[in-house]
């Protein structure tokens, strides 16, 4: 029976969100009790990142595993360092304060998929000779400071596509699309719309979906993805007619950021604005959308307003 109770790992919050990024340090207090004197061999302390990607794929014989690691950093510190005899820790509570500080680096944020997942820890472990040694982990979150350039994406993004029609009805669809941003962040809603001229005999009903894109990449191998996170049906569009209709886009709160800057994890967003045409291919305009923390959206819109 380990002699240590009560082993807790404290985390000092550095902002609001509770997150953690590159270059920041991560301050901490180990504490636990001790009903007698306890000789241990060292206590250490150590943070680190990680990505991981598993699936499988086929039946019986034919299944395959794919899996993939990758690690973004690892550093380690000791609280009582190692020593030929030990260290005897006295009977009582025990409140050890640590700092450790998190490398720069363009790391990715925290993510957790289906089939993989990043995941960054602060650990602690307690050696003792001839024994197990006694652990506690947490979790922290990461959001990276490393994303794509926005400035281009702050602007409106337009679109357009035609289709003439065939077979089982005549004429053509022309549509022109736009959104107002392309780079948006959590719980925000975008401005959205589509012109549609109907000079088609057939009725046709406008769609607006937001996607999000997961890729999973094991070497050659992939695993993909693609659910649609929101969706607006408008009313149908009569034939000889031209209607305009809008749509507020709205991202959800729990949207996780676009993720690039990880090798075997991707995530991917666009708005797909399209016509639902009856026994035709749809026409479509397709517009790639980045999901940042909202500080960088902000931030480009205040440097935006100051050179007005």
């Amino acid at each position: 029976m380990s002699p240590f109770k009560d082993l807790k790992l404290a985390l000092e919050v550095l902002n609001q969100e509770g997150t953690y990024s590159e270059g920041d340090t991560v301050i901490g207090t180990l504490s636990f009790s001790l009903k007698s004197d306890t000789k241990v061999k060292s206590i250490s302390v150590k943070a680190k990142g990680d990505a991981n990607v598993h699936w499988t794929e086929g039946i019986g014989e034919d299944e395959e595993t794919y899996s993939a690691h990758e690690r973004y950093f690892k550093i380690k510190e000791y609280l009582v360092a190692k020593s030929p005899g030990g260290t005897v820790l006295p009977q009582g509570a025990h409140n050890i304060n640590f700092t450790l500080k998190i490398p720069q680096g363009g790391m990715p944020s925290s993510f957790k998929g289906k089939n993989g997942k990043i995941v960054y820890m602060v650990e602690a472990k307690i050696s003792r000779s001839w024994r197990w040694p006694s652990s506690v982990t947490t979790e922290i979150k990461f959001d990276s400071k490393s994303f794509p350039p926005i400035h281009q994406a702050m602007h409106p993004l337009n679109g357009s596509v035609d289709k003439e029609l065939g077979t089982f009805s005549k004429g053509q669809l022309q549509m022109t699309a736009s959104v107002s941003r392309g780079v948006c962040f959590p719980g925000e809603t975008l401005s959205a719309y589509a012109r549609i001229c109907n000079s088609s005999s057939k009725n046709v009903k406008p769609k607006f979906s937001l996607h999000r894109k997961i890729v999973y990449r094991v070497k050659k191998h992939t695993k993909t993805s693609d659910k649609v996170i929101f969706k607006m049906v408008g009313d149908p569009i009569t034939p000889r007619s031209e209607v305009t209709v809008p749509c507020a886009v709205k991202i959800p709160v729990d949207a996780v950021y676009t993720l690039h800057n990880c090798q075997i994890i991707s995530v991917e967003y666009y708005l797909k604005v399209y016509l639902d045409v009856s026994f035709a291919f749809d026409p479509e305009v397709v517009f790639p959308l980045l999901v940042v923390p909202s500080n960088l959206v902000h931030a480009q819109l205040n440097e935006e307003v100051g050179h007005i």
